[in-house]
């Protein structure tokens, strides 16, 4: 009997999600918040691109970032919010093997893909408020457009391997994870070989990747500090802080969260799992809702272009 078990889960067809477990008698209501933030990320991250693209004054290597950012957060958000907004309304908790890795790399991705679109953003300010009369010369569209490209092509490459390991594991426990979404460290726990090399590549992923681009980030901030400070003027410091302070909101609803999670996982071992059910997934939608309203009340050009829009139209 047992060996009949172990055969039928070595190379499961679907896994079952649990949503939230504790809490399935209340998916319903847990459901209302979460889709509201995800209709906001969408509608919120689509006007930001739809304003960049139809304004010409913010067609600049910022703003090109910016649109990155929201594109990724799109991905991530249409790559696990139908799946869990069907389990919370319809209790459809299976999901398909393959889907299954999908969804997980997505969710990889999408967090290496902004770190490093964030890099980038660092890069675009430090060169425009310590560097000022070169920006356009050091950063052309050719150059930004690299740039774009080695994020993405970076995210692919560091995040492919972790679907192609998990693909190889036989899974002889079970096929059941209690989550409403697929990630890689509820794949380990399932599987039934040698995980280490999955589990260290994940470690050198956080530390020499992430980490790094962490590290670039405060450095670049650091040298943006100290030129904002020595301007001759009280107005000025303030005028440029403000051009860079969109971005530093941005980063902090990126690493803020994530270093809860984390703290969380190491030293809250008693919290009871719903818990840190609900704290995951608002880490996954955090981010992509707070980007575009940061954005679009930080930024002058798109608040005032999105104000254009609506007078427009109720005229």
């Amino acid at each position: 009997m047992s060996d009949s078990n172990t055969t039928s889960f070595t190379n499961p067809s679907t896994f079952i999600l649990l949503g939230i477990p504790g809490l399935e008698a209340a998916h319903v209501w847990i459901s209302i918040p979460f889709c509201t933030m995800c209709i906001s990320a969408i509608l919120g991250n689509f006007s930001v691109l739809f304003i960049v693209k139809t304004e010409p004054s913010l067609h600049e290597p910022m703003y090109y970032f910016l649109c990155m950012l929201d594109v990724t957060d799109l991905v991530l958000c249409m790559s696990t919010m139908p799946k869990m907004l069907s389990i919370f309304w319809f209790n459809s908790r299976e999901i398909d093997f393959i889907a299954c890795l999908t969804q997980m790399y997505f969710i990889l991705i999408s967090s290496v893909l902004e770190s490093g679109i964030l890099v980038a953003m660092a890069l675009d300010r430090y060169v425009a408020i310590c560097h000022p009369l070169r920006h356009s010369t050091i950063l052309t569209n050719p150059l930004v457009a690299k740039i774009g490209l080695a994020v993405v092509l970076r995210g692919i490459m560091v995040t492919l391997p972790f679907p192609i390991l998990v693909r190889q594991w036989p899974y002889c426990r079970t096929n059941v994870i209690p989550k409403p979404y697929c990630t890689h460290i509820a794949l380990v726990n399932l599987a039934c070989a040698d995980t280490h090399v999955s589990s260290y590549y994940g470690l050198f992923v956080l530390f020499f990747v992430m980490g790094l681009d962490g590290i670039f980030i405060a450095v670049s901030y650091t040298q943006i500090l100290r030129t904002i400070f020595i301007l001759p003027t009280k107005d000025a410091r303030l005028k440029t802080l403000g051009t860079c302070s969109s971005q530093l909101f941005v980063i902090l609803a990126f690493y803020i969260p994530g270093l809860i999670m984390s703290l969380m996982h190491r030293f809250a071992q008693n919290v009871p799992l719903h818990f840190h059910m609900l704290i995951g997934n608002m880490y996954l939608l955090m981010p992509p809702m707070l980007n575009p309203i940061i954005y679009g009340v930080r930024t002058k050009q798109i608040w005032d272009r999105l104000l254009r829009l609506f007078t427009h139209k109720g005229a």
